[in-house]
């Protein structure tokens, strides 16, 4: 097998630490630990034989497959993406913590992105056992001829002549290994919008009784516009590493970052913006109302630098658009 892609700005980020040269970062950088060749050699070779399409065409979903959208979605430099699951037949999702859901075993996600009109690649995320370290990632590039895509356990840089790398599967868990559910846009809050025809959203799923504990309505982040975009944005963008609820079993894989910050929106904590973890965590230590440009959240996501810019994966082009909504949510805010 070849050895592993490793994104230049980690890489250098790595490299920074190893020599001193970095002497201030929002957390401590590992090489990700390689997936087990067994868990690797378990996944299907090609996207065709995962159980996502029906047809060889690749367009007509399978049974059981569903497609959703989480309503904050991730940044990934302007990339197209669809998505979709399939639960075991029978089977329900355990929601008893309403912020981490525990999925059956056999579950399956797949995340389909598309570059410049064309298919890149698409992503599976399969829960092979019963715990939550039973999960286990594999990208699937794209052939030239969008006919099928292929199992790439080792990452691409540039996949399909487009400028989007593709993840090594060990750099699958940097992300999805900072949650106790290991699944990031599939849960109470992200799907508590209402969907638009063709995909699943919260109420579906409580009136199909998919769930072990259902809710008894969606959850509404709290706040004006500004406040609520904001709010989801640092949810979905950096909630998964900076939490307070990283799951112990998985330790610092990857990346440990500041335990002080928790940018993940809990249930139970929007009552107001003021109560969300966000505030509580990040006022003063990430931004400085009313001031964005003495904000340390501004200047990391403003910039695409080794050691300095955040988010650290996934990205090498700065959202303009999350740059203006920060800054003005940051101006509009009130000293405290």
């Amino acid at each position: 097998m070849s050895s592993p892609f490793v994104h230049p700005r980690l890489r250098a980020a790595l490299t920074a630490l190893a020599t001193g040269v970095l002497l201030s970062c929002s957390g401590d950088f590992e090489v990700c630990e390689p997936v087990a060749a067994a868990s690797l050699a378990a996944m299907p070779e090609r996207l065709s034989d995962t159980g996502l399409f029906a047809d060889g065409a690749m367009t007509v979903l399978a049974e059981g497959v569903r497609a959703f959208a989480p309503q904050f979605p991730l940044w990934t430099d302007g990339a197209t993406k669809r998505r979709w699951i399939r639960l075991p037949p029978g089977e329900r999702i355990d929601t008893s913590d309403m912020d981490d859901w525990q999925f059956p075993t056999g579950t399956r996600l797949w995340k389909e992105f598309t570059r410049d009109g064309v298919r890149v690649e698409t992503r599976l995320l399969e829960k092979a056992g019963p715990r939550p370290e039973d999960w286990r990632a594999v990208a699937y590039v794209w052939l030239p001829d969008q006919s099928d895509a292929v199992a790439t356990p080792a990452g691409q840089r540039d996949a399909n002549g487009t400028p989007h790398d593709v993840p090594a599967a060990a750099d699958c868990f940097g992300c999805h290994g900072g949650t106790r559910s290991r699944v990031l846009g599939f849960s109470a809050i992200q799907l508590s919008q209402p969907a638009p025809a063709g995909l699943i959203d919260l109420e579906d799923l409580i009136a199909s009784g998919a769930l072990t504990q259902p809710p008894s309505a969606p959850f509404t982040v709290p706040g004006n516009d500004t406040e609520r975009a904001a709010l989801g944005y640092l949810h979905a963008n950096c909630g998964h590493c900076h939490n307070q609820r990283r799951p112990e079993s998985e330790g610092a894989r990857c990346y440990a970052p500041e335990n002080e910050l928790d940018f993940r929106l809990q249930v139970a904590r929007l009552g107001s913006p003021s109560e969300t973890p966000t505030y509580r965590t990040g006022n003063s230590l990430a931004f400085n109302p009313p001031k964005p440009d003495s904000s340390r959240m501004i200047q990391r996501i403003s910039r695409r630098e080794p050691g300095w810019s955040m988010p650290l994966l996934g990205t090498e082009v700065v959202d303009k658009d999350a740059v203006a909504l920060l800054r003005r949510w940051i101006s509009e805010m009130e000293d405290d």
